[in-house]
C-alpha cells in the first residue's frame, strides 16, 4: 500500500509562530515547523514513490516464494522427523519420537516398518496411522490413541497397551505374544491370524472383535474381559486361555 502523499507547501515560519498556544508550545511548533519542510520537498521526489512501489513488489515476491517451497519445507520437516526416530532406534526413552511420529502421521505419512522398541511413546496419538510391519516391541504405549491403526504384520510383542485406544485397529497377523492389553479397548478390531499368547487381556474391551481366524491365545488372561463376542470365552479357555484375576499378586 502506497501511504507516501504529497504535501502542501507549509506556511510562513511567522504565521506558524502567530499561534495562540502557550509560550512553552513555541519551541515544537518551530521544530515541527522544520521538518514540515524537510517533508515538502521529499514528498514530490518521484524516487521515493518509486522505491515504495519496490517496496510493495518485494513483498509480493516474498509471498510467491514463501508458498513455492511449502513443498520443501515439508520435506525438510518429514526428513527431520524420520531422523530424530531412527537416531533413537534400539533405545529406551522418548527421544522426541512421539512428536515426530505424531508430525508424520498427521501429515498422512505411512510409518511402514518403523522401529521404536523399547521406547517410551505414553499417550502417543496414532489414530488411523499406517503401521504395516511395524515394530513395537517391549514399547510403553499406555493410554495412547491407536485407534483405526493398521497393524498388520507388526512385532507387538510384550508392548505395554494399558488403557489404551485400539478401537477399529487391525492386527492381521499381527505378534501380540506376552503384550499387556489390560484395560484396552479393541471394539471392532480385527485379529485374524493374530498371536495372542500370554497376553494380559484382562478388563479389556472386546465388543465385535474379528476373532474367528484367531491363531493362537495360550495363555492369555481373559478375567474381567468385558463385551467379549458370544462363543469367544468358551472357544479361548478352550483353546489355552486362563482366567486368574489376580495375576499380579
Amino acid at each position: 500500500m502506497i501511504v507516501r502523499e504529497r504535501r502542501s507547501r507549509p506556511a510562513p515560519f511567522l504565521d506558524r509562530m502567530r499561534s495562540p498556544a502557550p509560550r512553552w508550545v513555541r519551541p515544537f511548533l518551530a521544530l515541527e515547523w522544520v521538518w514540515e519542510w524537510i517533508a515538502f520537498p521529499l514528498s514530490n521526489w518521484a524516487f521515493l514513490e518509486v522505491l515504495e512501489y519496490l517496496g510493495s513488489f518485494s513483498v509480493l515476491v516474498a509471498v510467491i516464494l514463501y508458498f513455492s517451497e511449502s513443498g520443501d519445507r515439508i520435506k525438510q520437516r518429514h526428513y527431520q522427523a524420520w531422523q530424530v526416530i531412527n537416531t533413537a532406534q534400539g533405545k529406551g526413552g522418548s527421544g522426541g519420537r512421539i512428536e515426530a511420529l505424531q508430525e508424520l502421521n498427521a501429515d498422512h505419512v505411512p510409518l511402514v516398518g518403523v522401529d521404536v522398541s523399547s521406547a517410551f511413546l505414553q499417550g502417543i496419538r496414532l489414530r488411523n496411522a499406517d503401521l504395516l510391519r511395524s515394530n513395537f516391541s517391549a514399547a510403553d504405549l499406555r493410554k495412547g490413541d491407536l485407534n483405526g491403526c493398521n497393524f498388520m504384520l507388526a512385532n507387538l510383542g510384550s508392548a505395554n497397551f494399558r488403557g489404551a485406544q485400539l478401537d477399529h485397529a487391525s492386527f492381521v497377523q499381527a505378534d501380540l505374544r506376552n503384550a499387556d492389553l489390560n484395560g484396552a479397548g479393541l471394539a471392532g478390531a480385527d485379529l485374524t491370524g493374530t498371536m495372542l499368547d500370554d497376553a494380559d487381556m484382562r478388563g479389556t474391551d472386546l465388543s465385535n472383535i474379528q476373532w474367528k481366524s484367531l491363531r493362537s491365545i495360550t495363555g492369555a488372561n481373559l478375567a474381567g474381559a468385558k463385551n467379549a463376542p458370544a462363543e469367544f470365552i468358551d472357544w479361548a479357555m478352550k483353546n489355552g486361555a486362563v482366567n486368574r484375576p489376580d495375576a499380579d499378586q
